[in-house]
């Protein structure tokens, strides 16, 4: 019998290493120090400031909602506590002429990109005015099906480069959102057509209850780059500055033509899923307090701190000027009328053919009679 030699098919030997290839970035360590000058971005005082000033609206905007959510004086909510660095720092590398399309969990950055709270609040309401947008609004709708709005993004992202637009789009997606179709799709064609387009997507360990090791046998979720020929990184998510530089980065990448960029952030929920949810079922406390170490307002408040640059006085007044923001939102959507069938049905379409006209009619006929 002939030795058996050893086989030049190691495909074990393939997958090694995989997650090496994909550069991690990190600014800012849990303590407030900086770590990786050298990566630190560009940014005044003044701009430091705001972008704290951003990261605690955020945080102060999650608990308040998750309170009305529990009075039922709001439809499901999916809690953002922790992930404030890759939303909010995210969108805050925006300018206001670039495209935002985010999820469910990023109404946050969705308002700090323009949309006014009290549509927000109409959105979780379930109510249709909540998806009418201002128009110098460059943004989707929170996008609920998981990955759904990746090519909508790419497609928008395409329209800006047939019409040589300087701006980009973002959008924001959960790790769940790289198992789907529609994200490798989207990724896929943005990497043809060579758009400007910028996807993030926030690991933060779970597809509701699915751990990441569940959805993929990837080492890295940045790695789903290279099957498409688009660059990919892995960041700190809990890391505000990291994450308002690779995004200027990726951003300044894509205006200059050379196409898409992905990025992977690793960040963590505090809460649950949404508020139907029961985190306890599929995850200990000790993973959740190891997170919460990491929290990115914690280490954003030492690092302003240690430079002088802000104060309990100063976070304060953001959190009571967010609470005051919110009880106007709440109060503006009690005035607003109600829903009703004939709505929906005036809504279905521009002309509304023979057979819409006449459930129009029989509706508008029992509303009217309800309300004498």
């Amino acid at each position: 019998m002939a030795k058996k030699t050893k086989s030049p098919f190691n495909f074990e030997e393939l997958v090694k290493g995989y997650k090496n290839a994909f550069p991690y970035f990190q600014v800012l360590a849990p303590n407030g120090e900086i770590v990786n000058p050298e990566l630190a971005p560009e940014l005044s005082n003044e701009e430091l400031i705001e972008l704290m000033k951003r990261l605690v609206w955020g945080r102060t905007y999650d608990k308040r909602v998750t309170l009305l959510n529990r009075q039922g004086a709001l439809g499901n909510y999916a809690p953002g506590g922790g992930q404030e660095a890759s939303q909010l720092a995210s969108q805050y590398a925006l300018s206001k002429d670039d495209f935002f399309a985010g999820t469910y969990r990023d109404l946050a950055p969705l308002i700090m990109h323009g949309l006014p709270v009290e549509k927000a609040f109409l959105w979780y309401k379930g109510h249709m005015k909540g998806n009418e947008y201002p128009e110098d609004l460059h943004a989707y709708a929170p996008q609920v099906i998981v990955g759904g709005h990746i090519t909508h993004a790419m497609g928008v992202a395409f329209g800006k480069k047939l019409k040589n637009e300087k701006s980009i789009v973002l959008s924001l997606s959960g790790d769940g959102a790289s198992s789907q179709g529609d994200f490798y799709e989207g990724i896929n064609f943005a990497g043809v057509y060579n758009v400007p387009y910028v996807a993030v997507i926030q690991n933060n360990g779970y597809g509701i209850s699915v751990p990441v090791e569940r959805q993929t046998h990837a080492e890295a979720l940045a790695q789903k780059a290279v099957a498409v020929g688009i660059p990919g990184i892995q960041v700190d998510g809990m890391d505000p500055l990291a994450m308002y530089a690779a995004v200027s980065k990726a951003r300044e990448h894509a205006l200059a033509g050379k196409g898409p960029v992905l990025i992977e952030a690793l960040t963590y929920r505090f809460g649950p899923h949404t508020m139907s949810d029961d985190p306890t079922r599929y995850r200990l406390e000790e993973e959740v307090g190891e997170w919460q170490k990491k929290d990115p307002i914690v280490r954003m408040r030492k690092y302003l701190e240690n430079k002088g640059l802000w104060t309990e006085e100063q976070e304060n007044e953001v959190v009571e000027a967010c609470e005051q923001e919110i009880k106007e939102a709440i109060t503006a959507i009690a005035q607003v009328e109600k829903q009703k069938v004939s709505d929906f049905l005036r809504n279905m379409y521009e002309v509304s053919p023979q057979n819409i006209q006449e459930q129009i009619a029989e509706y508008e006929e029992r509303e009217m009679s309800k309300d004498e």
